[in-house]
């Protein structure tokens, strides 16, 4: 086994810790990102490797013990394995009644559809992505690497190429990984604004959607605007618009309730339709941009700093 940690080049205390760490496991090696996204990472740790499997682990988040054995096996001896996953159990990062919030909601189907990393599964399953991913080095002498354009969403592009090709994906029950949420609703804004935002791209390189559940939110933020213009050119409209907008607070109240009982916070379950808000107007707004680029050319690492 061989542990390779690439870096963005940190500027806290990870380099030292790490290298402290590769002092006494020669297994262990810090290797630079200079470029610092994702995708760039994970080729030149998938490039250095010596293996024949690759298993990918992302921080904000800790592993169980067996979880390289347990994805190893799995991918051999599920028929059509390419890529295996575990479920993310999504805790916050704080005692805060925002934070808590912000982890239920990532959670929740309303706030993540049927994304089942996100909120589970009782079986093996055969998905269109899993988190992380456990893959056979040869897939990527096949495929190709990581898609460098992919800012966002590179698992998605690289998951859709697996399928494209024949492979399977499957997500494993007994594989928890407990993942950390920001703790803050503008990283959550920004984070699902980069996700929509991607996600256009992504399709346009696989030559089709790969899921139906990312034209929830774009259409959610179409229609609050399109009922709004309408609202006012036909001013009947407003009771029935304004009842949309109470509907939807309603289901993300009754959703926050539910939540009462496992938290114990409610003030965080009374924030949880502010939190969905903010996760499907922000996915919604990120996926036009990246439409409206695609269509005009645009650069789409530019609209990062929206």
């Amino acid at each position: 086994m061989e542990i390779l940690l690439v870096d963005g080049m940190s500027e806290d205390k990870t380099r030292r810790i790490v290298k402290s760490y590769s002092d006494k496991y020669p297994f262990l090696k810090l290797i630079d990102n200079p470029l610092k996204t994702v995708p760039y990472a994970m080729n030149k740790g998938i490039t250095i490797a010596k293996g024949i499997v690759i298993v990918r682990l992302d921080a904000h988040a800790e592993y169980p013990k067996d979880y390289f054995s347990v994805l190893v096996d799995n991918l051999g001896k599920l028929a059509g394995a390419e890529n295996v996953g575990g479920v993310c159990i999504t805790l916050p990062c704080n005692d805060s009644a925002i934070a808590i919030s912000i982890a239920e909601c990532l959670s929740n189907p309303f706030g993540m559809g049927n994304s089942y990393f996100r909120i589970g599964t009782s079986h093996v399953r055969s998905v269109d992505t899993v988190p992380f991913g456990c893959f056979r080095k040869s897939l990527f002498d096949r495929i190709g690497l990581y898609d460098t354009d992919m800012v966002r969403n590179q698992d998605d592009e690289l998951n859709g190429r697996i399928i494209k090709n024949g492979g399977k994906i499957y997500l494993l029950p007994d594989v928890v990984i407990k993942y950390y949420a920001r703790e803050k609703v503008s990283k959550v804004r920004k984070m699902f604004y980069q996700y929509g935002l991607y996600k256009p791209l992504g399709n346009k390189k696989l030559g089709a959607p790969t899921t139906i559940r990312q034209f929830i939110p774009v259409l959610f933020v179409l229609g609050l605007a399109l009922g709004l213009v309408l609202s006012f050119v036909f001013p009947a409209l407003w009771p029935l618009y304004f009842g949309v907008i109470c509907l939807y607070v309603l289901i993300g109240l009754i959703e926050g309730c539910k939540s009462v009982k496992k938290t114990r916070s409610m003030a965080s379950a009374l924030l949880m339709p502010y939190v969905f808000l903010n996760i499907h107007l922000s996915y919604g707004l990120g996926y036009l941009t990246g439409l409206y680029n695609i269509l005009l050319r645009q650069d789409f690492h530019a609209s990062l700093s929206r």
